[in-house]
């Protein structure tokens, strides 16, 4: 279990912005599962999920970063939830899939020009004896504007996607899952990014700045 204890060179665990999180989320219990579960939600909602934070600047991708910013996507938070972990001794890594994603604006989707999220990040904790996977992706705040149930976790139950919306439709799917890695495989990552979004990763790319709150509030505004 000690590479998955570690520090990592994206799961920077021994970061002092990191530490600080780590310390004041963990809560007040000695369990180790029940801090996992307050730092799920720590990293949940206490960072923004915003997409349109991407870039190939591998600095951005680490989880000190994340906290940082404020703000990232699923990678990096699924990054930061592991780093929180390794500093209270849970052993923890990345998991990389591909999904089938609704919780999406048009403008998102005709600049992916797909409705797959290829290298959708969700951490895995080892707990009671098991790995049980999280994903601390989608903030309580951007769920409630799509109208979906936020991701609960307890520890003891894998919690991976949003099945349905609140209308009880088809949300999400996993179409591929790549594994699960003691740090981010920065090779096969971007590889994978590079072949299923060739377009985002010319000299011009189309890859934009944007939140995506503030575009799923407007469609809601609208809708209704």
């Amino acid at each position: 279990m000690r590479e998955y204890l570690e520090p990592g060179r994206f799961i920077d665990s021994d970061h002092p912005r990191v530490v600080e999180f780590a310390e004041l989320w963990r809560g007040a219990s000695a369990d180790p599962l029940d801090q996992a579960v307050s730092l799920y939600f720590a990293v949940r909602d206490e960072i923004r999920y915003n997409p349109y934070s991407f870039s190939i600047d591998l600095d951005h991708l680490t989880a000190s970063h994340a906290l940082q910013a404020g703000e990232s996507y699923c990678v990096p938070k699924a990054l930061l939830l592991a780093a929180c972990a390794r500093h209270c001794g849970v052993p923890a890594r990345i998991g990389l899939a591909d999904v089938r994603n609704h919780l999406a604006t048009p403008r998102l989707l005709e600049m992916l020009r797909s409705e797959i999220f290829a290298m959708h990040g969700y951490t895995e904790l080892y707990l009671r004896g098991r790995w049980v996977k999280a994903t601390p992706a989608f903030n309580r705040e951007l769920c409630r504007a799509f109208q979906v149930a936020p991701l609960e976790f307890d520890g003891l139950h894998d919690s991976v996607f949003h099945r349905f919306n609140d209308n009880g439709e088809l949300y999400m799917e996993y179409l591929a899952d790549h594994g699960q890695f003691a740090d981010l495989p920065e090779a096969l990552f971007f590889g994978h990014l590079e072949q299923s979004y060739p377009h985002l990763f010319t000299a011009d790319s189309p890859f934009l700045g944007g939140d995506l709150l503030a575009e799923a509030l407007r469609m809601k505004a609208v809708d209704s």
